[in-house]
């Protein structure tokens, strides 16, 4: 019925406290060394060695924000081609959010014009829905307290990029490395504190459904 479903989990269901962050959309990249010459070569370029000590596995992952340095794991920071912060207006709109190296090297990005059509197809309107986990075996339940978002854009979105609020926080990783057949995972998510989820809409309530 045009809404997107969303779940996000909570300590309780008499708080709805939120454990974590948002994750709102994974899109892959659209641009950059990551589109041009593979995930296997965006990796091998930027990644590092599991941290674990798992052998043969390279990871890319940490937190970019718009008003953060080069991360110092992967050598990236993540910036806005193209959009005025200060009037909150996209100034090219052949530009996007881009992952830049010390040699301003495009490293990933993902053009606005692909950006847009995503969230405006799947954001017009959310519904946010608390839930529960717990295992063994693992087993979800959902509470009656739902969040109706309605009456965004992109370029609220991009604002709170600009601002921060909203980050890149991937899960990318390749096994197996060193061999003729390597095990790629993609995850490319972008993420929001809950607390800052209502800045993306221009009408948000909380409803009881039960």
């Amino acid at each position: 019925m045009g809404w997107e479903v969303k779940q996000y989990g909570v300590n309780d269901f008499t708080s709805y406290r939120a454990k974590g962050a948002v994750t709102l959309m994974t899109p892959e990249p659209t641009g950059g060394l990551y589109r041009d010459e593979g995930v296997a070569a965006f990796l091998n370029r930027y990644g590092y060695a599991d941290k674990s000590g798992k052998a043969d596995r390279i990871n890319f992952g940490g937190i970019y924000t718009a008003s953060r340095d080069f991360h110092a794991d992967t050598g990236l920071m993540l910036r806005l081609d193209g959009f005025d912060a200060a009037t909150g207006k996209i100034t090219d709109f052949d530009g996007g959010i881009v992952l830049l190296d010390r040699d301003n090297t495009v490293a990933a990005s993902w053009g606005f014009r692909g950006i847009m059509a995503h969230w405006n197809r799947k954001h017009a309107k959310a519904v946010y829905v608390p839930s529960l986990m717990q295992f063994p075996p693992p087993e979800y339940s959902y509470g009656g307290v739902v969040q109706l978002c309605e009456g965004t854009d992109v370029l609220l979105l991009l604002a709170a990029v600009s601002a921060g609020s909203v980050y890149y926080d991937p899960g990318i990783k390749m096994e197996a490395a060193g061999s003729a057949k390597p095990l790629i995972k993609r995850r490319s998510q972008f993420r929001v504190r809950h607390a800052d989820l209502n800045a993306l809409y221009r009408g948000a309530e909380e409803v009881a459904i039960t």
